[in-house]
């Protein structure tokens, strides 16, 4: 069986919400937290499957874990070096980040491990990590084509490297960084493009030194992370749908609460803005490290353009619902280098443009990205292959649509924002869901 979404045409968006706390972050805090002495505390974390396969990982680890109970969680650290030999494979489920980070991280421990996840992970490249692990010392070894599972050797003597990254990936920095910690020396990791800075940001919020020099980031080796406590942002990715919406109906006022705009994740901000979107930040504060905000998104008409190449790596997980944005403006957008969509949960740039395509849109996926003509959005049924992104962006899609769009293949959803359903219904999307007959 698979979940299906059904949505009929809506004019009006409005209401005030809080979107679920931020993955990356929410990620992380379970990682860092582990492996600090002490208690550290988090608020607002993330209930959805993919940070839940990281507690779950670190508590087969023997890490001691209360909670979530209403986005609080009380994690009893164990040290750098305190964590314990799992009984069985851990599952990382859809989540490329926990498999690239808990790569990193678990190269430096004393025992051997494997990182197992689902169809979808099991698809995704992890030799853009493994390779430069083994030039830390690391021993990981993969599934043909350097894809998962990942059998992990443990008790590898790591050493710090200079690691000039070919492709911005925040995921590929911070694995290195973490491994990193673990090495002897130096490990600095030089990026071609600004990537979202979460890791480097908490690992000084858990008392470990980074430095930061133009688009090198290094540490040292041997270092100990102190606990603290984790007030996890709204996350701004899944906040990005309801921007979108409010952007693309007839009539919008909405106003998104908490929400985390760290610099290096802002891009979708920036290129709403470049369109034409009525978007104001308001109540501006700083929450462990973070900076959040209130977005505050009013109906406009939006506009093509060409989207700077500078804002693609800081808007990369928004692209499915800003492909959306771009079918409803009036002119042109080209987005170009973004080919890290090609190797997403899926193909987000084909599948994206074949479901658009699907609705009437003109729209020509390219090697790195896609040339949208804007125009009217017709009824219709897409598959969103699974990935968690192209179903909420094409539930968006819905209220500029002409008729009824069915969206199949939705379960996924849960994995990054396990309120979607309920908060959309809340501003006025008109979306039922149904189980279906699997359609792969």
């Amino acid at each position: 069986m698979s979940l299906q979404f059904k949505l009929q045409p809506a004019g009006k968006i409005s209401g005030e919400i809080r979107v679920p706390g931020d993955k990356s972050v929410s990620h992380r805090s379970i990682m860092f937290g582990s492996l600090a002495e002490g208690i550290t505390h988090v608020s607002g974390f993330l209930e959805g499957e993919d940070s839940l396969n990281t507690l779950r990982a670190f508590q087969a680890m023997g890490v001691e874990i209360e909670g979530p109970v209403d986005g609080k969680v009380c994690i009893h650290g164990v040290g750098m070096n305190g964590l314990k030999p799992p009984a069985k494979p851990l599952d990382m489920g859809n989540s490329g980040t926990s498999m690239r980070l808990l790569s990193g991280l678990l190269s430096g421990q004393s025992f051997d491990l494997e990182l197992i996840g689902d169809r979808s992970l099991t698809k995704r490249p992890m030799k853009r990590v493994t390779d430069p692990l083994a030039l830390m010392g690391a021993r990981v070894d993969t599934a043909e084509g350097g894809r998962p599972p990942l059998k992990i050797h443990g008790g590898s003597q790591m050493k710090g490297i200079h690691y000039d990254m070919p492709m911005a990936s925040a995921q590929v920095k911070s694995c290195l960084l973490l491994a990193g910690m673990y090495a002897d020396g130096e490990t600095s990791v030089t990026e071609p493009a600004p990537t979202r800075d979460h890791t480097e940001r908490m690992l000084a919020a858990f008392g470990y030194p980074v430095k930061t020099q133009a688009n090198k980031i290094s540490l040292q080796g041997g270092g100990k992370l102190t606990a603290c406590d984790i007030d996890v942002p709204s996350d701004i990715s899944s906040a990005a749908f309801f921007m979108v919406m409010a952007a693309i109906a007839k009539e919008a006022d909405i106003l998104i609460k908490h929400v985390g705009i760290n610099p290096t994740r802002t891009g979708v901000i920036d290129i709403l803005k470049l369109m034409g979107a009525d978007i104001t930040l308001q109540n501006h504060q700083q929450v462990g490290g973070e900076p959040v905000a209130d977005v505050h998104v009013r109906n406009s008409q939006l506009k093509g353009i060409h989207v700077p190449e500078a804002l693609v790596p800081l808007a990369i997980d928004e692209f499915p619902v800003l492909f959306v944005a771009a079918a409803c403006a009036q002119g042109q957008t080209v987005v170009s280098g973004a080919h890290e969509l090609r190797v997403k949960e899926c193909d987000r740039i084909q599948v994206m443009a074949d479901g658009l395509v699907a609705l009437g849109v003109d729209a020509t996926a390219t090697d790195d990205g896609m040339i949208i003509n804007g125009g009217a959005i017709k009824s219709g049924t897409v598959n969103s292959h699974d990935d968690h992104r192209i179903a909420m962006a094409f539930s968006v899609a819905s209220l500029a649509a002409e008729g009824e769009i069915v969206i199949d293949d939705c379960d996924n959803v849960n994995t990054s924002f396990p309120t979607f359903v309920e908060l959309a219904n809340q501003v006025g999307l008109q979306l039922t869901t149904t189980q279906t007959t699997n359609s792969l």
